[in-house]
């Protein structure tokens, strides 16, 4: 590998994310269950969720919006304004989680930018995710921050384009085979998945995934061999 970037996603690759969005929807659904069975409530939400990401795309203000309208339709109307203000609270409760770095981040990091650009290419919703890096310490490692509001095969060309590389010169590591790895496959590229015990339904794939640009690691210290040999 000639690899000149390495790009690393966000959420659930550098600090937790999916299990606070879990816990919140544990809480939304002790909220409603006088309506539905919590298993049904939960099934209501994913779909208004995906239904409504071409509007509001990912992360944390698309996922209130969501659960205020799954809310109004689980119940025909009939949930009150205080219910309304506590899933308003369950949202902002979650915009001011602590970030939790995974273990060997900064390790990492710090070992790999000696020797190539680091990126960060994650989706989200911008200022959360800027708030994110800024609280986690970590943007000093990083040559670009890229925001975006998906990762599909001409998302990535893009990326690759602003940072003047070839495809085959850039690398990406993140947890969603559906969206950190196999994109980047397509057009060229490199890429690492590191999986995370708790994965958003809507990046699950059932794939055997064989390239020989694809290497699997347990965790983000298992990256540096496939890298620095």
């Amino acid at each position: 590998m000639k690899l000149k970037v390495i790009a690393f996603d966000a959420d659930d690759t550098l600090w937790v994310n999916e299990p606070y969005f879990l816990k919140t929807e544990e809480k939304f659904c002790s909220l409603l269950e006088n309506f539905l069975p919590q298993h049904t409530i939960s099934s209501e939400l994913f779909k208004i969720e995906i239904e409504n990401l071409a509007l509001y795309g990912y992360g944390i203000k698309g996922y209130i919006l969501s659960m205020i309208e799954a809310a109004l339709k689980i119940s025909d109307k009939k949930i009150g304004l205080d219910a309304i203000d506590l899933i308003m609270q369950y949202g902002k409760e979650m915009l001011n989680e602590p970030i939790e770095l995974l273990d060997g981040v900064e390790d990492v990091l710090a070992t790999l930018k000696k020797q190539y650009r680091l990126v960060v290419a994650t989706k989200g919703d911008l200022l959360d995710q800027e708030r994110k890096l800024k609280k986690s310490g970590l943007s000093h490692y990083f040559h670009h921050i890229e925001i975006m509001s998906d990762k599909q095969d001409d998302d990535y060309i893009k990326l690759i384009k602003h940072l003047d590389i070839k495809p085959a010169e850039f690398m990406m590591v993140g947890n969603s085979l559906k969206s950190d790895v196999m994109p980047v496959l397509n057009i060229g590229g490199h890429a690492i998945h590191v999986p995370f015990h708790t994965t958003w339904a809507h990046e699950h794939v059932e794939t055997n995934l064989t390239h020989e640009n694809f290497k699997q690691a347990d965790t983000l210290r298992e990256i540096l061999p496939y890298i620095l040999a």
